[in-house]
């Protein structure tokens, strides 16, 4: 790898870990202001900033949703300190199985 594409490298990274923080400021701000819409926006562009991240990272797509679809199942054998929160885990798998 050439020390522009490592440093293009890098530098995107550092705009996707910036864009993560602001994201997650921007879904702060949605739900003090009770914005149903922007925390949607919000909650996507998290979503979509993790999945960039990892590509830049070397994680591939496919092995990102594998690890997403372990902790779903994990979630469902370890639990969680919130009990609805394992229902909704067992949910996603089976949502996230069916994409």
């Amino acid at each position: 790898m050439s020390n522009f594409t490592l440093t293009k490298n890098l530098r995107a990274i550092e705009w996707l870990k910036a864009e993560l923080v602001d994201n997650l400021g921007t879904l702060f701000k949605g739900l003090a202001k009770n914005n149903s819409e922007l925390v949607l926006n919000s909650l996507a562009s998290l979503v979509i900033s993790g999945y960039f991240l990892g590509k830049r990272l070397g994680v591939s797509y496919q092995k990102l949703d594998n690890a997403i679809t372990n902790r779903l199942v994990a979630t469902q054998v370890q639990g969680y300190e919130i009990e609805e929160c394992v229902d909704e885990a067992v949910a996603l798998e089976q949502f996230w199985q069916r994409k």
